[in-house]
């Protein structure tokens, strides 16, 4: 059977299928932790010491031992014996029915083991009053508290973010062992791209996949290589492919993967190397390829701008994260109430494209961005979630329960 006859794959084993075909990369490289940012962890980085590295006060106020303090509500006097601030501990000796000033980040002695805030005390002199209505240990700040000598500050597989980077400098990290970027070689097919700047002649359209891919590829934390647009012919398709395929890790297409007359991508990539699979059962983005080609993988998309957006957040992300040595990490879905009618065929996996927010009552609401077509980028856009409506799912009815997939974690309530 021709691959053009072969019926078009569920989702969820595509998906399957390729990630099980792809392997995180090896090679690592060593960085300044500055320059660690959207990388991933090759190896678990271990604290040395404590963080912090001794109790220290949590507040402005003053040290004391909660024996001094007399019974509960009851008015105590103690004596001011000297100070400490962060970075210049008190070595002096502490007695009985005495105390010293402490500043956030001071570190408190070992016979102290109560912290008091200013606001709550009297000081007159080198003597300070108080009402007993605390508790012993307050706002003291253990030794290792955030993270304790030993302990992995940040795991291989992890993604270093700003507080990754934070917390390895806490640790005394000044560099981090991470898994090298990934090269992603992309282009556009078609007759009828123009490049930004230039006269359109009727028929032609600016070429706007390649700016979204170069935005997506440095958001999935890869290094883009643009190949530019290729026009609709075997030779300069296999040509662009195998050029990719030399130079980087993944080659990425848009447009080209369908069964018409000018769409020459399937042909080249079998001619080049494997063609492993090949339509999906979802919409937007039934003609998916994917396959290899030489020592790269191959992802053509295809050629409608949303198309090109919901299949490399569907397939060429995940391959990519998994590319990249991240954990797995499925997509969070939540359940939202429809404020419209959906309209939808049974037959395929749709994610459509919705404006989540919340209502007063915290409920998650969600509604269409108007046309679904997989030509009109501004519902892309306007969105911040995908409905997902499974395989035999039609119209639903305002009101019903669904799946939605946030872009984001941060929403606008109603």
């Amino acid at each position: 059977m021709d691959a053009c006859d072969l019926p078009s794959t569920p989702y969820e084993k595509a998906l399957n299928s390729i990630l099980g075909a792809i392997k995180p990369l090896t090679e690592i490289e060593t960085v300044p932790i500055r320059e660690a940012i959207n990388r991933v962890a090759a190896q678990n980085a271990v604290a040395a010491d404590n963080v912090p590295t001794n109790r220290s006060s949590a507040m402005d106020g003053y040290a004391c031992r909660y024996s001094d303090l007399g019974g509960e509500n009851k008015l105590s006097k103690l004596a001011m014996v000297g100070a400490c601030a962060a970075g210049s501990p008190y070595m002096g000796s502490i007695g009985q029915g005495e105390c010293i000033r402490i500043f956030t980040g001071g570190v408190v002695p070992d016979d102290l083991d109560t912290v008091i805030m200013q606001e709550d005390c009297d000081a007159c002199g080198n003597e300070i009053s108080t009402v007993n209505t605390h508790r012993i240990g307050q706002f003291i700040r253990r030794a290792g508290e955030d993270i304790g000598a030993g302990e992995v500050a940040v795991c291989a597989g992890q993604t270093i973010g700003t507080a990754e980077i934070g917390l390895l400098a806490s640790v005394g990290c000044a560099t981090v062992d991470v898994k090298r970027v990934p090269k992603v070689a992309y282009f556009s097919t078609g007759n009828e791209l123009k490049g930004i700047g230039q006269r359109l002649n009727p028929g032609d359209v600016y070429d706007s996949n390649r700016y979204t891919l170069y935005g997506m590829l440095k958001d999935a934390g890869c290094l883009p290589i643009d190949l530019g647009v290729v026009r609709d012919n075997l030779s300069d398709t296999i040509d662009a492919i195998n050029e990719g395929s030399k130079c980087a890790d993944v080659v990425v297409t848009s447009a080209g993967a369908s069964v018409g007359d000018a769409d020459f991508v399937k042909q080249a990539l079998e001619s080049l190397g494997e063609l492993r699979l090949w339509k999906v059962a979802m919409k937007p983005g039934r003609p998916l390829a994917f396959g290899s080609v030489n020592n790269a993988w191959f992802f053509g998309l295809p050629g409608n701008p949303v198309s090109v957006m919901v299949t490399f957040d569907k397939f060429v992300r995940p391959a990519l994260r998994k590319l990249r040595g991240e954990k797995d990490c499925a997509p969070l879905r939540i359940t939202a109430r429809t404020a419209e009618p959906i309209y939808k065929q049974p037959g395929r996996l749709e994610f459509q494209r919705g404006i989540l927010r919340f209502g007063s009552n915290g409920e998650a609401i969600v509604e269409s961005t108007g046309n679904q077509s997989s030509g009109v980028l501004t519902s892309m856009s306007r969105a911040n979630c995908y409905i997902v409506l499974p395989l035999e799912t039609g119209n639903l009815e305002a009101g019903t329960t669904v799946q939605v997939e946030p872009f984001s974690t941060v929403f606008q309530g109603a």
